[in-house]
C-alpha cells in the first residue's frame, strides 16, 4: 500500500512537473513514474484549465468583455506550459507539411525555427480557440470557465491515450520516448471513462443536456487527437514530444469548438 501511494505521488509530481510550470519537483525519472504521470495527466490539465477559467471569468466579471476573457483563457494555458504544446503543434505542422520522408521530417521538427506551415497552424488554432471561447463567455462566465476546464482535461487526456502501449516512439530519446508506450490500453480507457464521467457530472449543473454536451466535448477532443495521432504514427513511425504537444492542442481546440456549437 505504501509503495502504491509513493508511486502515485511520484506520478502526480511527474505530471505537474513535466506538463506545467507550477513549482513541482520531479522526484523520479523512470518508465514506471512516466506511466503513472501519464495516468494523472488529465488532473494537471484540469488545474491549468481552472486557472484559465478563473482568469477569463474574473476579467468578464470586472467588465472586460467576452473577447478579452477569451484571449486571457487562451493565453493562460500557454503561459502555464511555457508554450511547449503550441511549439509542438507548430513543429508537427512543419514536419507533416514538408512532405519529406520520416527521418527528414523529424529533423525539420527538431529545428528551433518555425516554418510557414507552423505559423499558419498556430494562428488558425489560436483563432479557433479564442472564437469559441468568445461565444461561450458571451453566454456567461460559468460557460466560459467550464469550457476552459473541460478543454484542459481533454487536452491532457489525449496525452494519456497517446501514451498507450500500442503507440511507439519515433525517436529513442527525449520526453516523447520516455512516456511513449507506457500506459496499458485498459488503463488508458479507464482514465478516459473517469474523466468523461467527472466532466459529465459537472455538466448536470447546467440542466437539460449539459452532462451530455460536456461528455461529447471530451469525446470530440479525444477523437480529433486520435486522428492526428494515427496520421503522425504513419508519417513519422511513432510519436515525439512535439507530437504530444500537437495532440494536446488539437484535443483542446476540438473540445472548445464542440462546446461552442452545442453548449447552450
Amino acid at each position: 500500500m505504501s509503495s502504491h501511494h509513493t508511486s502515485g505521488r511520484a506520478g502526480i509530481r511527474f505530471a505537474f512537473g513535466t506538463l506545467t510550470v507550477l513549482p513541482v519537483r520531479v522526484t523520479r525519472w523512470d518508465r514506471d513514474t512516466a506511466r503513472a504521470g501519464m495516468r494523472w495527466a488529465p488532473l494537471a490539465g484540469l488545474v491549468v484549465g481552472l486557472c484559465a477559467g478563473a482568469a477569463g471569468g474574473l476579467l468578464l466579471l470586472l467588465g472586460g468583455g467576452p473577447l478579452l476573457a477569451a484571449v486571457a483563457s487562451a493565453a493562460v494555458p500557454a503561459v502555464l506550459t511555457r508554450g511547449l504544446h503550441l511549439d509542438g503543434l507548430a513543429d508537427t505542422a512543419d514536419g507533416l507539411g514538408s512532405g519529406r520522408p520520416a527521418e527528414d521530417a523529424l529533423q525539420i521538427m527538431k529545428r528551433s525555427d518555425i516554418g510557414p506551415f507552423g505559423v499558419a497552424t498556430l494562428v488558425l488554432v489560436l483563432l479557433a480557440q479564442v472564437a469559441a471561447l468568445y461565444g461561450l463567455y458571451g453566454r456567461g462566465w460559468m460557460y466560459g470557465a467550464t469550457a476552459t476546464a473541460t478543454a484542459g482535461a481533454a487536452a491532457r487526456l489525449a496525452l494519456t491515450l497517446a501514451s498507450r502501449t500500442a503507440v511507439p516512439a519515433a525517436r529513442p530519446e527525449g520526453l516523447g520516448a520516455m512516456v511513449a508506450a507506457t500506459v496499458p490500453a485498459r488503463q488508458a480507457l479507464g482514465v478516459a471513462l473517469l474523466v468523461t464521467a467527472v466532466v459529465a457530472a459537472w455538466g448536470t449543473l447546467f440542466g437539460g443536456y449539459g452532462a451530455l454536451r460536456l461528455a461529447l466535448a471530451v469525446l470530440a477532443g479525444a477523437a480529433a487527437a486520435e486522428l492526428l495521432l494515427r496520421h503522425c504514427v504513419r508519417r513519422f513511425g511513432g510519436v515525439t514530444g512535439d507530437v504530444f504537444g500537437a495532440i494536446a492542442e488539437t484535443a483542446a481546440t476540438a473540445a472548445l469548438i464542440a462546446l461552442a456549437v452545442g453548449f447552450r
